[in-house]
């Protein structure tokens, strides 16, 4: 099965300010980015599951034309509380990139 890292050119996580955390997920290309969005692997329920945030406060965003699905949704904890374990955010798609992306359906 193909990794969400096979399908991207980038993936990474950042802050979005104190208060929320951001996923960006760059296709290589139209066709990869037309599997990963078809695909449904990156759902609220998955990133509530992992980061322990509510799926009614997560935000998936499919950007068509820059072939990138982002995902936005509050901090467990605000940028820099002492039970921070990631001040910048920018570690926390580490547990993404093995993610399996099934197989596009043959119609």
């Amino acid at each position: 099965m193909t990794r969400l890292l096979d399908l991207c050119s980038l993936i990474r996580s950042k802050n979005a300010g104190p208060f929320w955390l951001t996923f960006d997920f760059v296709a290589k290309d139209q066709a990869t980015y037309e599997r990963l969005r078809d695909s449904g692997v990156l759902t609220a329920p998955l990133f509530a599951r992992l980061y322990g945030t509510d799926p009614a406060h997560v935000l998936i965003v499919h950007h068509d034309r820059a072939q990138a699905v982002k995902v936005s949704f509050p901090r467990p904890v605000r940028q820099g509380d002492l039970e921070d374990p990631d001040s910048y955010g920018g570690q926390q798609h580490a547990p993404l990139i093995d993610l399996a992306v099934p197989a596009p359906r043959v119609r």
